[in-house]
């Protein structure tokens, strides 16, 4: 099975033009060398509202992976985890603890992932380093969730 992915930074910053995204392109390019073909790459300001928007755009009739990068920390318009929250069907919490035991500082991310419709949607760090840790954390899982979420029998 091709694998499609979708890849959505959350930064007010970026979305101003204030700062250059280079999350987003690095989880993209992680995510074609694991053998994801990225169909769309978006961007959003950060905020409940906004990141549930996207989050439901991008998932809607899609099956394959929405990833989001940004939005995950403490600050105070940090609230990727709240809107992504809002427009899941169902949690997969498993991999949110596999990504926050990935390095040193994923115990701080409040990242979710889980799936609405045909789609799995994960929640990764703002931070390049962070975005590529978190995914390295759960890649290989990735392949068999999302045939599992197509109706597929994998062996």
């Amino acid at each position: 099975m091709n694998y499609q992915a979708k890849v959505l930074t959350v930064s007010d910053s970026v979305v101003r033009g204030d700062r250059q995204d280079q999350s987003g392109p690095a989880v993209a390019r992680a995510l074609a060398d694991a053998g994801f073909e990225v169909v769309e790459q978006s961007r959003v300001a950060d905020g409940r509202a906004s990141v549930a928007g996207d989050v439901a755009r991008m998932a809607s009739s899609f099956t394959g992976l929405v990833v989001t990068t940004g939005g995950t920390g403490f600050g105070p318009r940090d609230m990727t985890p709240e809107g992504t929250a809002e427009v899941l069907d169902r949690q997969a919490p498993g991999l949110a603890e596999a990504m926050r035991r990935s390095g040193p500082l994923g115990p701080l991310s409040r990242g979710v992932a889980g799936t609405r419709g045909s789609a799995l949607v994960v929640n990764l760090p703002g931070s390049p380093k962070g975005a590529l840790e978190c995914l390295g954390a759960i890649v290989d899982l990735l392949p068999h969730a999302l045939s599992v979420l197509a109706g597929e029998q994998p062996h």
